[in-house]
């Protein structure tokens, strides 16, 4: 099953979604299940991972009550309160709801990641490591090394990062992305989604030749067995349609063999989201 393991869902009003600028007016509207089956199917696509746009946790219960309704949605990557002390309590309500995968904080932006360190959040991630849930580091490369050493403190925990740690692509890779990057794969309890990655992208326009060799670097720091094809739908809309998108990335790994391909396309985010 080909499986996109990064997209959202919203129902859009300025103030819940103010990050989304004056130059992103294309994905300035609501977007559901429907929207995404119709785009996807026409690419392959047969079922997503929807993750959280919004750090409530009412928005991780409507995208649970999504996929409760809708088979296309495979699994959940919601918000949850990680460093508050009734985290325990929270995951014990949420338990019989199959389709909860993981969770994600949003990292990006913060200038202090100090507590990536303290105990709060720390407890925070041993109960999702108790419950059998996945971790996706929403960061950007200058943030690599704090992220190194915080997951570094939890061995048994499985992380995904997302979107390739956002690289400020106008040119070659950054010399201290890759070095950073491939410092977090040595670890084998870290996966990467190949997503996001458009809107990252400085110039007017992105070309397959300028994307290739940020594809080249994350294939070899985490092989065909960690790296996940993902679209960050509707948010790669600012910069490519959809069917583009799975094009490129289709074309980035032909040269490996159908089954490290169907990996990519699916397996892994079969096996690292417990679909």
């Amino acid at each position: 099953m080909k499986i996109d393991s990064h997209q959202h869902f919203w129902n859009y009003c300025p103030e819940d979604y103010d990050w989304i600028s004056a130059d992103m007016a294309v994905i300035r509207r609501d977007f559901g299940p429907a929207d995404l089956k119709i785009t996807a199917q026409s690419s392959g696509i047969e079922g997503s991972v929807v993750v959280q746009a919004r750090q409530t946790l009412d928005e991780t219960k409507w995208l649970l009550d999504l996929a409760a309704a809708d088979s296309f949605i495979k699994g959940v990557v919601g918000w949850l309160p990680l460093a508050s002390s009734d985290i325990d309590e929270v995951l014990d309500s949420l338990a019989s709801q199959s389709a909860l995968k993981g969770a994600r904080h949003v990292l990006q932006g913060q200038a202090d990641l100090s507590f990536l360190q303290g105990p709060s959040f720390n407890h925070g991630i041993r109960a999702l490591t108790g419950s059998n849930l996945t971790y996706d580091l929403l960061i950007t490369a200058s943030q690599l090394p704090d992220v190194i050493a915080f997951v570094d403190l939890h061995p048994a925990q499985s992380f995904i990062l997302d979107h390739i740690a956002k690289p400020t692509i106008e040119g070659p890779p950054p010399a201290d992305w890759v070095q950073h990057l491939r410092t977090l794969a040595q670890r084998p309890n870290v996966a990467c989604k190949f997503s996001g990655v458009v809107t990252e992208v400085r110039l007017p326009v992105w070309t397959p030749e300028l994307l290739r060799p940020y594809f080249d670097v994350v294939l070899d720091a985490f092989g065909p067995e960690r790296l996940m094809f993902g679209s960050d739908w509707p948010v790669c809309l600012v910069r490519s349609e959809y069917d583009r998108w799975v094009q490129f990335v289709a074309s980035c790994s032909s040269a490996l063999s159908s089954d490290e391909q169907a990996k990519i396309f699916g397996g892994n985010a079969s096996q690292w989201y417990n679909l």
